[in-house]
């Protein structure tokens, strides 16, 4: 940005003149330059700002500039991710960005029985239901904590399965895992389903609901992030994109937050997101896609 289009921006917040001796050019030179008619360029670039503001607002307000990008691009608008980037930040218009979790919430059952890893951080799949991840995070409320339970495909990073309760018993987990099951046809043999070694998880309970559907229970180590690092960033996702919008950063009700989680996981995260990972489409695209190559072979 010049220092002649910095002073138009600011000029209904701040006198032109002081603004003039601040950035040493003349009142006359400024006056000028605004009576001169606008380039191609600048008038290419206003346009583009409009459509990028678009973009930005139907998607929640969260893309940064390379889903911006993409979006503009499905669009037939053509540009570069520099360009993009310098009229968001001349705009003002700012992308959501992660927060670092505080502290973990996993609680561990010592007496209870462990699956093995049979992951071992490789967070790869060729296909739909080779792999699944699983974790629980809290969702505050001004009325209290709610738990959110997640089932995720590593393939399509598509959230299959999820439940939100109040307690953290089996109940929560087993809940996301019928979810997932159900949305992938009621049966989904060898695949694994990897989580953390939370009590919720090491119970038999939901061992004999993953033996039930032909799946097997795999569980990372204690207390390393890195064991379940897919699970812990489809968190940091909802939780910058979703619980961070909020004001205060929280809900006001247990129930607008089950509504919002809903709205968020079902009409937007699942069918519309762009994932960089996925070559910033969303994991319903990416699925449908599979399935078309698949079909086409």
């Amino acid at each position: 940005m010049t220092r002649f289009a910095f002073i138009d921006r600011e000029k209904a917040r701040y006198d032109v003149t002081v603004l003039c001796d601040l950035l040493k050019i003349s009142r006359s030179g400024f006056y000028a330059w605004r009576a001169r008619p606008k380039s191609n360029r600048a008038l290419a670039d206003e346009v583009l700002t409009e459509q990028i503001r678009e973009a930005f607002n139907a998607n929640r307000k969260v893309y940064g500039s390379p889903k911006i990008v993409a979006e503009l691009a499905d669009e037939g608008v053509h540009v570069g991710r520099k360009r993009v980037a310098r009229l968001m930040r001349e705009a003002g218009i700012v992308g959501c960005h992660r927060r670092k979790r505080s502290f973990s919430i996993t609680a561990q059952n010592p007496k209870a029985d462990v699956a093995p890893d049979l992951v071992d951080r490789k967070f790869v799949a060729t296909a739909p239901n080779q792999l699944w991840v699983a974790d629980v995070t809290y969702v505050p409320t001004v009325q209290g904590w709610l738990y959110l339970a997640c089932v995720t495909d590593v393939f399509s990073r598509m959230v299959l399965g999820w439940s939100m309760a109040s307690h953290r018993k089996t109940d929560l987990v087993v809940d996301a895992v019928t979810m997932a099951v159900h949305r992938r046809g009621g049966h989904v043999p060898g695949v694994i389903h990897h989580s953390d070694r939370g009590g919720e998880y090491s119970s038999y309970q939901l061992e004999r609901e993953l033996r039930r559907h032909g799946a097997l229970a795999s569980m990372g180590s204690v207390a390393d992030c890195y064991d379940n690092a897919m699970a812990e960033s489809v968190f940091a996702t909802i939780e910058c994109e979703l619980f961070d919008q909020q004001p205060r950063g929280r809900f006001e009700t247990r129930r607008q937050a089950k509504l919002a989680v809903f709205d968020y996981l079902e009409t937007f995260y699942n069918p519309r997101r762009r994932h960089s990972s996925l070559g910033q489409v969303s994991p319903a695209r990416f699925e449908q896609a599979h399935t078309a190559r698949k079909a086409a072979a």
